[in-house]
């Protein structure tokens, strides 16, 4: 009878292990069962990655937690995946994640729909009212913190102040129209979300313990009590936005408990990552005094030629050296995955001449971040921060970028593509570059540290848009004298 085992066991491997078949990608399965590569994708998707792409090429499949998930890398050949509608779904697999992370079930969930109500109000002339009130906000927020009449420095970590402020300004703009007694103390909010925040990659990722997914379902209820009322009021001083966002929720049948839970999912989508890159952006500029310095003149130039206390918001004006900045700080901290659900099998024609079959069930996902973001042939040095690595000589923008000695369309993908893009994007551009501005202009800002270091990013949140600091960067501020 000891026969039976091994013949157990093999009957296990043919039945549950997958084979590679012809044409097919590269395929890495891991040895754990089941598990595959999970934790060490899980533990630091980018080096993982890039060990990966070193084996195997610009394309292979992984075998995690029971799925199988295969890296395009090859940026020539990334709108195969992002133009193509037929055989691969966002959406799906999108609400699958949603679920998961908020513990939230959209029946009729219509991504294409959602967009285009976004759209409506993240664009045009609803742009600039936006604009106009997340300043307005911010500059309330900011005052308070810091009083035009207070001469002594104040200390604190630039994430907290980073990230705390502009949660908060985007808070007031979007969610909650104009600060009134009837709104809901955004601070309160902020520190219920950061503590929520701190969990959500393991709540995606299904990896928090008995003990930790308990904590942070009990913050999620928290946080759906707090936004409870949010978009529900018809006053004009509330959000255009999230009334028609909760009116586009009841026109799909969802019921009022469900719609409070998809308001966190936008506060999240809306506010998760805006703080980061002001972070980032800020912390670059201090730990890079020749950066500071450019930026800082630039602004200079413009605050002399308009004398309005917002003029970053006027169209005309133009800051390439900003601008370069903060494309150079998302290439180096936004890492997102861009992913699709195969639908139908599907032949994916690489910009090489070679073919490769995907399977239906499986999904495929490009990392930006990896390639073409940190690809020595794009961007050399591509660990270092360069302040003016998009400009040209001359001081223009440049976007002229090779690989293989052919131009690429992707040399750097912070906000996604296609189905993918950020709707927002506009937006939160102006608001990182208009705190900026404040910070910059109107407060002297400085390391508390003079040799201090920028530091590292938590290497566990690749995947989920801007990455975080491990830790923080002292820095102290004071309202500049007159």
């Amino acid at each position: 009878m000891i026969w039976i085992v091994p013949v157990l066991v093999l009957l296990c491997l043919l039945f549950t292990h997958r084979w590679r078949y012809s044409k097919e990608p590269p395929l890495e399965r891991g040895i754990i069962p089941w598990l595959g590569h999970a934790l060490e994708f899980g533990k630091d998707a980018s080096k993982f990655i890039t060990r990966m792409k070193l084996k195997n090429g610009n394309i292979f499949t992984v075998h995690a937690a029971g799925r199988y998930v295969t890296l395009l890398l090859d940026p020539h050949s990334y709108d195969e995946i992002i133009n193509d509608p037929d055989s691969l779904d966002f959406g799906r697999y999108a609400q699958v994640l949603m679920e998961r992370i908020f513990n939230l079930h959209l029946p009729l969930y219509q991504p294409e729909k959602a967009k285009a109500m976004m759209k409506r109000h993240f664009m045009g002339s609803s742009l600039s009212t936006l604009n106009s009130s997340m300043n307005r906000n911010m500059e309330i927020l900011l005052k308070s913190e810091m009083p035009h009449n207070q001469r002594n420095w104040k200390q604190e970590g630039l994430f907290h102040l980073s990230y705390s402020l502009l949660f908060k300004a985007g808070y007031l703009t979007l969610f909650e129209g104009e600060q009134n007694n009837n709104c809901t103390d955004p601070s309160r909010v902020y520190e219920e979300y950061k503590k929520f925040d701190g969990l959500l990659c393991g709540l995606a990722r299904g990896s928090l313990r008995k003990e930790a997914k308990a904590t942070a379902y009990a913050l999620q209820r928290k946080l759906w009590e707090l936004l409870a009322p949010a978009g529900l009021g018809k006053s004009s001083g509330s959000s255009p936005w999230l009334h028609a966002y909760r009116r586009l929720l009841q026109d799909d049948g969802v019921d009022e408990e469900t719609q409070r839970r998809a308001v966190l999912m936008q506060l999240w989508a809306t506010q998760g990552n805006v703080g980061p890159a002001a972070f980032w952006l800020l912390g670059y500029l201090l730990t890079n005094p020749e950066a500071l310095m450019a930026v800082k003149r630039e602004f200079g130039q413009i605050s002399q030629m308009e004398s309005s206390g917002t003029p970053l918001l006027d169209k005309t004006m133009k800051t390439p050296v900003f601008d370069s900045v903060l494309e150079e700080t998302l290439r180096l901290t936004a890492a997102p995955f861009i992913t699709r659900e195969v639908v139908r099998e599907k032949t994916l024609h690489m910009a090489d001449g070679r073919d490769y079959l995907l399977r239906k069930g499986d999904r495929v996902c490009l990392f930006p971040f990896v390639s073409p973001q940190m690809d020595p042939e794009i961007h050399p040095e591509p660990q270092k921060f360069k302040f003016d690595r998009f400009l040209n000589k001359d001081g223009s923008v440049k976007k002229d970028f090779y690989k293989d000695g052919k131009k690429l369309k992707y040399y750097t993908m912070p906000w996604g593509a296609g189905a993918n893009g950020c709707v927002g994007r506009q937006f939160a551009i102006n608001t990182i570059r208009q705190f900026a501005y404040m910070l910059l202009t109107n407060y002297d800002l400085e390391l508390c540290d003079p040799n201090a270091q920028i530091p590292k990013a938590d290497v566990t949140r690749y995947g989920f848009g801007m990455l975080q600091p491990v830790g923080d960067l002292l820095v102290r501020y004071k309202p500049k004298e007159a």
